[in-house]
């Protein structure tokens, strides 16, 4: 624990100013960033007698042992570095909105030459236009199965696209009348290019222009007793109007808006947002937060806004309203106004329609909140009960709060890689997992999976030494100011094997000279848990926590290595007879696939038919042609029609 005192600016040294601080631990992690009006009153404020700063704070600056500022000029850029620097360095001590699941949107690929409709997840596209987000993918599907009857636009995948054009013959969806089938020039580009329009313009609240002209093309085919085709528009019209129903309107005066809520105790804040787009709900989300800043609900929600709309993965809208509004809510609004391009309202909803939509929001996140709380106990005791077993059973000197495994991946000594994944706090962290492709003292990988081991340790840890060594600050890269890879060492390193997995992975530890990580192995058949040096192993309970959480970890390494090595593995596979052929690069070979449609239909073409492609040479040709009609080398793996297929 450290006194921060020793760390404590002078009062001259911290400016009368608005800007952006973070804490620093020793080993240059920036555990904490926030803003201030005035930096000189807020930082004195974290120097007090830690027995009247909230626990939370107090936590905060003892383990601290560096604070350092930047001044601003006015609190929009306060705002604005405070949210980049969040982002990028991820405090420990920082309230994070992180969502517990990926929600789906209902996608329009708008910058295709021939738009299509799907669902997605993730960050956002450029020139696609997104309606959501939905709470599950299915919901989607519902939506566009019924529009594709009055939109017929295409949502097949580019492989299929392709596929269809090549042979000239539409999929099931073509011919059941679900695609207007441009890939085979049933319709225009252009005309197409309309449909998609209209269908973002219905999506987009647009509905009652599409419901009445096809009443009216129903009347009128009606009327010209053309009954096959009415009969067909009613289906279209229901179809419609099936949609319009699962879409109430909710705001009478057809507004945008995203109403946000909160639901919070001492521990944890839930958080509810629904996205209402032409006074029609189009999405909501929801998830819960531990609350590690002790901030008051107004701080919350500036907090919220901040990471919903800062890194571009929600659409502003016209109006946001909230629970509260935060104390610097005109520069908040002013902030919204330039990611949105436009002007923001921000308030609170005090009547109407909007505070009862704004009540049922909160309605939601009390709910939500409470089966939280009743799903998370458990884990949480199982959690802390876990670190508390792996301490005692393999005697460490502290909690091993942050955790790393490596695995390594190999068919048969080829395509070796090693993987490297992190648990902190019994939770895997993701954005800190690291491949390894292991070269082996020839290039071409180890000679075994001890001899992979000693190398991916050693690179770790050496990686580890080198950053700590040749920068100022550890932990940040000095050019980027950003966190380094692999800076942070881990209390516990696991290693998936035996006793010989174990001696690599202590040998390569050894011969860095770096001492204090503790290192074990876990075997997989009877899930013993191996130390360095020990003839024999530590046998955990079978009912054991701590052996959970590294089966857990063990399990996760697996995974990871595995997906990495099928990878690399899938790639080189994947070799074409054209690979092989000398001055033919990779734009030379797409340029013969798309002229000749596949592998198959080049090796039925002669020289002058290849040398006719342009950058393709008579010389080129004749060497092409040969290599396509010479019998394969016994042995080889290159499969001649894998890409033409």
């Amino acid at each position: 624990m450290t006194d921060p005192a020793s760390y404590r600016p002078k009062p001259g040294e911290i400016p009368d100013s608005p800007g952006v601080y973070r804490f620093s631990d020793p080993s240059g992690r920036v555990i904490y960033v926030g803003k201030a009006k005035s930096l000189r009153q807020r930082l004195a404020s974290y120097f007090a007698d830690l027995t009247t700063l909230h626990p939370r704070t107090a936590t905060m600056v003892t383990t601290a042992s560096r604070v350092e500022w930047t001044v601003v000029s006015t609190e929009v850029e306060a705002l604005s570095l405070e949210y980049s620097w969040i982002k990028e360095f991820d405090p420990r001590f920082n309230v994070k909105y992180r969502d517990d699941k990926s929600y789906p949107y209902l996608a329009v690929t708008m910058g295709e030459d021939f738009p299509r409709v799907q669902v997605m997840r993730g960050a956002k596209r450029p020139g696609t236009r997104y309606f959501g987000p939905y709470s599950h993918a299915w919901a989607i599907r519902e939506t566009v199965d019924l529009l594709l009857r009055v939109f017929p636009i295409r949502s097949c995948s580019a492989g299929v696209f392709k596929r269809a054009a090549a042979s000239d013959r539409p999929c099931l969806l073509g011919y059941i009348d679900k695609c207007s089938a441009p890939c085979v020039g049933r319709i225009t580009p252009e005309a197409h290019r309309l449909l998609a329009e209209d269908f973002c313009a219905f999506m987009a609240g647009d509905t009652g222009t599409f419901v009445k002209r096809v009443e009216r093309e129903m009347r009128q085919a009606a009327s010209e007793l053309d009954f096959e085709r009415a009969a067909r528009l009613r289906d279209d019209l229901g179809a419609l109007q099936r949609v319009v129903e699962k879409n109430a309107v909710v705001l009478s005066d057809a507004t945008d808006t995203d109403v946000f809520a909160l639901a919070l105790d001492e521990l944890e804040v839930s958080v509810q947002v629904f996205h209402v787009r032409g006074g029609r709900i189009r999405g909501q989300r929801g998830w819960v937060s531990e609350r590690v800043e002790d901030l008051d609900e107004a701080e919350l929600v500036e907090r919220l806004l901040l990471q919903v709309y800062g890194d571009g993965g929600a659409d502003v809208p016209r109006e946001v309203l909230v629970p509260h509004l935060p104390g610097d809510h005109a520069e908040l609004s002013d902030w919204l106004a330039q990611r949105r391009g436009a002007r923001v309202q921000l308030r609170v909803p005090v009547r109407g329609d909007k505070r009862a939509l704004a009540d049922t929001v909160r309605t939601n996140a009390e709910g939500a909140l409470a089966l939280h709380k009743v799903r998370r106990a458990g884990d949480l005791t199982s959690r802390s009960r876990a670190l508390e077993d792996l301490q005692r059973e393999l005697e460490l000197p502290s909690s091993p709060l942050r955790i790393e495994c490596i695995d390594i991946s190999t068919t048969q000594g080829t395509h070796q890689v090693g993987s490297l994944v992190v648990f902190e706090d019994g939770l895997p962290r993701k954005s800190d997992y690291r491949h390894f492709v292991v070269r082996g003292e020839s290039g071409e990988g180890a000679r075994d999976d001890t001899a992979a081991m000693y190398e991916v340790v050693s690179r770790r840890f050496s990686r580890m030494r080198q950053e700590r060594e040749t920068t100022a600050m550890p932990g940040i890269d000095p050019e980027t100011g950003r966190p380094q890879r692999f800076a942070y060492a881990p209390n516990l390193l696991v290693v998936d094997g035996g006793p010989p997995q174990v001696a690599a992975a202590a040998r390569a530890l050894a011969d860095l000279g770096v001492e204090d990580i503790a290192l074990v192995g876990l075997a997989k058949r009877l899930e013993e848990v191996w130390l360095p040096g020990e003839e024999f192993p530590v046998v955990l309970p079978r009912t054991s926590e701590g052996l959970y959480l590294l089966q857990r970890v063990r399990d996760e390494a697996h995974r990871f290595a595995i997906s990495h090595h099928r990878k690399r593995r899938g790639k080189a596979m994947t070799r074409s007879a054209l690979d092989d052929v000398p001055g033919l690069g990779p734009a030379r070979q797409k340029a013969l696939l798309a002229h000749f449609r596949s592998l198959k239909g080049l090796r039925a073409a002669n020289v002058e038919e290849i040398a006719e492609v342009p950058g393709i040479g008579p010389r080129l040709a004749l060497t092409v042609h040969d290599a396509l009609h010479r019998e394969p080398a016994a042995g080889s793996t290159a499969e001649p029609g894998i890409l033409g297929a």
